[in-house]
């Protein structure tokens, strides 16, 4: 099956509705199909044929998802690509993947100079280029879809880059419209009730809220990108009940000074991922803000949700929640053997939502993907009660004087410290214990506390061995554009 056909099935079931609020603008469901078709239309004209690839580079807006239609509905594969990487970055996505076309928008074009793939802008013109408007203008409302096998590419979607340089990972068809069916039997929110839309959409993000959001007939109010007050202001108008975020949008919105006087009494859940959430910031956030947090957990390679709590059900703080339909985990040893119930482990993953693997690279695939199972490179536990735990990366492990230490169960203790907004904790090679814990920290606007200080805090808190012997403060910790704290960053900046 298309995945493109999700779209069509909606319209089917739910008729014409406004799916989608952008910058005050209504836009239906119907709109969303005759915008895709009418670019179907453009790309089969330009030679587009199933299996070619179309990057699209965009800031969110409704031409996003779009275009992420109208290249399905050709038999094309979308390349989504985060619009913050650099020049070096995007060329080598649109380089290893093969994208003969690329949509962004002006002020991006930049980054793609020279390039010799064809390029259309949304929402400008400039020499060379084609003109979205243009392009789609005279094309015909409708396009008769290309049939594709389940196992058919239809995405490559490239990771963020927080171990090295991007890998793309291809999904098929049958990986997403699994996945997106999965999450949607979960989700027991009314289907008429606004959500809010701020995670970029050139993320796995962006595909789910589409396939499921077909499925489910929801509709959304979406921001081009994330600012605390905009994000408050919206719930308030709109009486939004739901938002998907990472826990720093969370640390942010009770950054905001005077937070309190939006009404955010709508909200029910506030969906967490893509970094582990500190367990001392939910109760003063779910305080202030109203609703609950929901924590869950996936990954690119799983297109991309694994577990996650359910509204009605019981929720375990700490806990990713329990793997959805269809999916199973299990807690690996090194020698990938099962480990008791309760003991450490790798996160490994099996189900329909599995990647096909990684684009060109056997290899890396073949390490990934062994005995039937998707090694993630997560550290967790699972509970009597099937509930996961995110411990850490397995990479990120701190090992000093043969002790086991766990940068997150350090970050923590951090968090619950009043003066620190924001924490990551790192190992550095040290000569006499192999290596030694480092913390970085945000403090909370003037409220600045010394390295004595915040060591102590940890010393109360934690066993000696696990504190950190050293603490740096930077006016924020570096991101990747999903807001994962990137700790090969931090890395460098230790050496």
């Amino acid at each position: 099956m298309n995945l493109a056909r999700l779209g069509e099935k909606n319209l089917a079931r739910y008729g014409e509705y406004v799916s989608l609020v952008f910058e005050g603008r209504e836009v239906t469901n119907v709109d969303q199909q005759r915008a895709a078709n009418r670019l179907a239309n453009a790309l089969h004209r330009r030679g587009i044929a199933p299996g070619d690839r179309v990057a699209v580079m965009l800031l969110n807006c409704p031409e996003v998802m779009q275009s992420y239609t109208g290249i399905l509905k050709t038999g094309g594969v979308i390349v989504p690509i985060i619009f913050l990487l650099n020049p070096e970055e995007v060329r080598h996505v649109l380089t290893d993947s093969g994208a003969r076309v690329l949509i962004t928008a002006p002020d991006l074009a930049w980054k793609v100079e020279g390039w010799a793939g064809q390029v259309v802008l949304v929402g400008g013109e400039a020499p060379g280029a084609s003109s979205w408007d243009e392009l789609i203008a005279r094309e015909p409302d409708t396009f008769e879809t290309v049939e594709r096998d389940d196992g058919d590419l239809a995405v490559l979607l490239y990771t963020s880059g927080t171990t090295g340089r991007p890998k793309g990972v291809a999904l098929s068809h049958a990986n997403l419209a699994s996945n997106a069916r999965s999450a949607a039997s979960l989700y027991e929110l009314d289907r008429t009730a606004w959500a809010l839309a701020v995670l970029p959409l050139s993320h796995s993000y962006g595909l789910t809220l589409m396939n499921s959001g077909a499925i489910l007939g929801t509709r959304a109010v979406m921001l081009r990108w994330f600012t605390p007050e905009q994000v408050l202001e919206t719930i308030q108008a709109y009486r939004a009940q739901s938002m998907g975020a990472v826990p720093t949008m969370f640390v942010y919105l009770m950054q905001l000074p005077g937070a309190e006087r939006f009404d955010t009494s709508s909200m029910k859940v506030w969906g967490s991922g893509a970094a582990p959430l500190p367990v001392e910031i939910v109760e003063p956030f779910e305080k202030t803000f109203g609703g609950r947090i929901l924590e869950g957990y996936g990954l690119t390679e799983a297109s991309p949700v694994v577990s996650a709590h359910r509204y009605s059900g019981v929720r375990k703080l700490g806990s990713v929640g329990q793997p959805i339909p269809g999916v199973e985990v299990k807690i690996l040893d090194d020698a990938d053997h099962d480990v008791p119930i309760g003991e450490l482990g790798e996160v490994c993953v099996r189900g329909p939502n599995v990647m096909l693997g990684y684009y060109g690279l056997p290899d890396e695939t073949a390490r990934t993907l062994r005995g039937g199972w998707l090694h993630t490179g997560d550290m967790g536990r699972l509970d009597d009660d099937g509930f996961l735990y995110i411990v850490e990366r397995k990479k990120d492990l701190i090992i000093r004087g043969g002790f086991n230490i766990y940068p997150r169960e350090v970050e923590d203790v951090l968090y619950a410290h009043p003066k620190i907004a924001e924490a990551a904790v790192i190992g550095v090679r040290d000569p006499l214990m192999g290596e030694d814990v480092v913390a970085y920290v945000v403090p909370k606007s003037a409220e600045t506390p010394t390295a004595e200080e915040v060591i102590g805090f940890c010393l109360e808190r934690l066993a000696k061995f696990k504190c950190p012997k050293t603490v740096r403060f930077l006016p924020s910790l570096p991101k990747n554009p999903v807001g994962k704290v990137l700790k090969k960053e931090l890395r460098r900046l230790t050496t």
